[in-house]
């Protein structure tokens, strides 16, 4: 995968029809970043985080929904506290009441303190960053999970670089889910993605020719090591790469 280079904008760059904008942003953990973060969010949300046990998933999806706010009310010129979300029938969120044309799409992703945000305009689109960790990468959660040519092309592959292609296969197969906004309603194992690394991406089920899925590595660090992916409607489309700031460093004007 190409070296990606991940510009802090000061202005919201234009987003073009054939474009996704994937945004990369480090989870705030001080209490003044999380509690500016919290001030946007709806009631409904709130409630949903006071439902987590943890208070680090608490706070990371706290912070992770406040920076999905804070982007979008910078793309639709809105403050984040007049963001409204609707929900599909399996739970994939979208703009209320949206007006704007062409209509904007995004999906939302974190992992260990990392989250990933795609928006894209008049196509749905789907994202998902994991944390590479071996111990999740097992024979049996593959066999659980993926298709039997995925399985396949897992086992075929040399040892030192199963873990890496166990989470291809995954954030691509949850990317391509989240776009179509189907949940847990289509099975793991319907749909075929390619896993070996440094491969071609390619998709093989019934509607594979109205999507296209890119992965990426977010950030190029040993450890930890992350790998991301998005899907989304189309095959006219090209990825632009950003990095929040944070809210606190943009009023003291630094970053």
């Amino acid at each position: 995968m190409p070296t990606l280079k991940w510009p802090s904008p000061n202005a919201t760059p234009e987003l073009a029809s054939d474009e996704i904008h994937v945004w990369r942003a480090s989870l705030p953990e001080g209490r003044p970043d999380l509690q500016l973060l919290e001030s946007t969010l709806s009631q409904d949300e709130r409630t949903r985080a006071a439902r987590f046990i943890l208070e680090r998933d608490r706070n990371r999806f706290i912070a992770a929904r406040g920076i999905l706010r804070d982007l979008l009310g910078k793309y639709l010129q809105r403050t984040p506290q007049a963001i409204e979300f609707v929900y599909g029938p399996r739970g994939k969120p979208a703009l209320a009441g949206d007006r704007s044309r062409p209509r904007i799409s995004f999906n939302l992703s974190h992992s260990h303190g990392l989250a990933m945000i795609a928006i894209g305009r008049e196509r749905e689109v789907g994202i998902d960053v994991e944390l590479i960790r071996p111990e999740v990468a097992t024979e049996d959660i593959a066999k659980r999970y993926f298709s039997v040519n995925e399985v396949d092309e897992l086992s075929k592959l040399p040892a030192d670089v199963r873990t890496e292609a166990f989470f291809l296969c995954w954030t691509r197969k949850e990317a391509y889910i989240k776009a179509k906004g189907d949940g847990l309603h289509i099975s793991l194992d319907s749909f075929d993605v390619s896993l070996s690394p440094g491969g071609a991406v390619t998709l093989s089920g019934v509607d594979d020719s109205r999507w296209r899925i890119e992965s990426f590595v977010p950030i190029l660090t040993a450890d930890p090591k992350y790998v991301a992916a998005v899907a989304a409607e189309g095959k006219d489309w090209s990825m632009r790469h950003f990095c929040w700031k944070q809210l606190q460093a943009e009023s003291n004007g630094q970053g």
